[in-house]
């Protein structure tokens, strides 16, 4: 049985399903289990936990022979990430005391890097499973394609998009989201000894300027990216309500300046299946 953590999202959802059409058992790990309904309806089990709970995770891995930890995102922390190492703690204890076969954690490119920021929460998760006496595997996939689901109003609307990343002909690493949960539920499925860490992207890297120009495919009508001058980065995050923009900031800056990155050489970084112009179909048809 694998017991999966954020189910009701789109990477621990694709965990799932690939798991169970593979015909293996799958222990949906939730909050609220009416939120899990489709997942008892396809034969999986629902239990409920609270990722900042160490004994409702215990008692939700135990006797599982693999367990996908997907972290809550916190994208304005307070100072220190004190809401991430809540969930540390409570998954670092659980994990110790239910002993499954296995983990997989969802972690993120660039978790190596030394400079704080908004993926510091998951530098801070690794740092704390390595000492598990299971086997445990770190997921660092690029920038999800996803999250290009706010520029598709402003590139229906206005034909631009506008960038935080810099310059618009850089290429970033990014991956869809379907491919991270299929990799995900796949290491879930083989056999290793200590930690490992496995660096995901898509079929190729992307630029700001592909992104628009595949918006301009979908829709019919020029696109163009813009950037977002660094100096009104600050205004506009505590104008969305953010009380600490820098931690995000920092993160974007990371991509631009090459200091998130992935960690080991090219040719080891798994590729995934998934194109951009998929992806963003996709945002398209569900924001019509």
């Amino acid at each position: 049985m694998y017991a999966i953590t954020g189910i009701t999202g789109k990477v621990g959802g694709a965990v799932a399903r690939t798991l169970l059409a593979a015909g293996l058992p799958v222990r949906a790990v939730v909050r609220d289990a009416d939120r899990a309904r489709s997942w008892a309806e396809r034969g999986g089990e629902v239990v409920t936990a609270n990722m900042d709970d160490a004994s409702s995770l215990a008692a939700a891995f135990e006797g599982a022979q693999g367990v996908f930890i997907l972290p809550p995102s916190e994208f304005d922390p307070a100072p220190g990430f004190p809401e991430a190492r809540a969930v540390i703690d409570a998954v670092h204890t659980a994990l110790q005391s239910a002993r499954p076969g296995k983990v997989v954690c969802l972690s993120t490119i660039g978790a190596q890097a030394t400079e704080t920021n908004l993926l510091t929460q998951r530098t801070l998760m690794e740092q704390a499973l390595r000492d598990l006496p299971m086997p445990v595997t770190f997921l660092r996939p690029g920038w999800f394609m996803e999250n290009a689901a706010w520029d598709v109003a402003p590139a229906r609307d206005k034909g631009v998009i506008p960038s935080f990343l810099q310059p618009l002909d850089k290429a970033v690493p990014m991956v869809a989201t379907a491919d991270v949960g299929r990799v995900a539920a796949e290491l879930l499925q083989r056999a290793w000894s200590g930690v490992r860490i496995v660096e995901l992207e898509g079929p190729q890297r992307v630029t700001p300027n592909d992104i628009a120009a595949t918006f301009a495919r979908i829709l019919g009508h020029p696109v163009r990216a813009e950037i977002v001058a660094r100096d009104t980065w600050e205004a506009l995050f505590r104008s969305q309500g953010m009380k600490e923009p820098l931690p995000r900031m920092r993160m974007v800056d990371g991509f631009n300046e090459g200091w998130i990155s992935f960690e080991g050489k090219e040719a080891d970084i798994v590729k995934g299946e998934v194109e951009l112009e998929t992806v963003l179909r996709a945002l398209v048809s569900a924001a019509d």
